[in-house]
């Protein structure tokens, strides 16, 4: 199948303030309150959220960038680029172009990089803090938990029920019938251990990640452990977690705790649920993002 239309933004375009320059656009209503919206990675770009993500677009101005690496935001620099590349580059865009405590709105490591940006924040090393955090899927917060998702993830990867799609696509004659949906469909099959059921795999923006930039990013965490860092953050919070996603839920319940947060599982949804569970994901953002901000 082929992957849902996307709207043009509103406005679009490159960054000034950032060592390289970071490609941007906003969706949504002008003038409404702005959410930072940080897709996962590290080194994809924020269109595979989209167009599911603009259901937030009636009520809010949604801002979203690609962060350095990936996407349009790719550059020639060979430089390592770490989790703190990540931050400052984050720090930067915010000064540039929403000025102001930032809501943010990040997923699964969009959701590490908000977390990472929050407790830099609360050490007093990047300003402004965070003026609330929407978690969705996060991305795991230790070594151990990420760990636990890699084995998991291999696994479903090899299950039965992916082998056999792979199977009746290899025999389906779709890659000489139609080569573009022949690769749609591998990229979807690709991703299928994601989801709780991997027949849900279709209609996928198709999601293209910058190896040299993963790598780069996980090896700068090393051995982490943000929990602890995590109960200096001061900031309402939110966090959406799929039962059946690969990093284990016991990640988000920890993020949860540490920062005093609501923790929402989704039952029968594994880690995309903006096309799994789209009606309950949005229903459990949209009072938290609307709530009045705190005094």
């Amino acid at each position: 199948m082929a992957p849902l239309p996307i709207p043009a933004p509103r406005r679009s375009g490159s960054t000034a303030s950032t060592g390289v320059p970071l490609y941007w656009c906003r969706h949504g209503r002008e003038g409404a309150p702005t959410l930072v919206v940080l897709h996962g990675g590290p080194g994809a770009s924020h269109d595979y959220l989209l167009p599911q993500l603009l259901d937030l677009a009636a009520d809010f101005d949604l801002l979203f960038y690609d962060q350095r690496g990936g996407g349009r935001s790719k550059t020639d620099d060979r430089a390592p680029i770490t989790w703190r590349t990540h931050v400052a580059d984050l720090a930067a865009v915010l000064a540039e172009l929403a000025p102001g405590a930032p809501s943010f709105v990040g997923y699964s490591w969009g959701g590490l990089l908000a977390l990472l940006y929050a407790v830099e924040s609360a050490a007093a090393r990047v300003s402004p803090a965070p003026r609330r955090l929407a978690l969705i899927d996060p991305a795991p917060v230790s070594r151990t938990w990420r760990d636990a998702f890699e084995a998991e993830f291999a696994s479903r990867q090899q299950s039965a029920p992916i082998t056999t799609l792979r199977a009746e696509l290899a025999a389906s004659g779709l890659r000489d019938r139609d080569p573009e949906a022949y690769r749609q469909r591998t990229f979807e099959l690709s991703v299928a251990g994601y989801f709780a059921d991997p027949h849900r795999a279709t209609d996928l923006t198709p999601l293209r990640v910058a190896g040299r930039v993963q790598q780069s990013v996980w090896e700068s965490l090393a051995d982490f452990d943000l929990v602890p860092a995590l109960r200096n953050v001061r900031c309402p919070s939110i966090v959406v977690h799929g039962r059946q996603d690969p990093i284990p839920l016991e990640s988000s319940s920890a993020i949860a705790g540490a920062l005093g947060a609501d923790l929402v599982v989704l039952e029968d949804c594994g880690h995309v649920p903006y096309v799994e569970a789209r009606g309950p994901l949005f229903a459990a953002l949209r009072p938290f993002l609307a709530a009045p901000a705190a005094p």
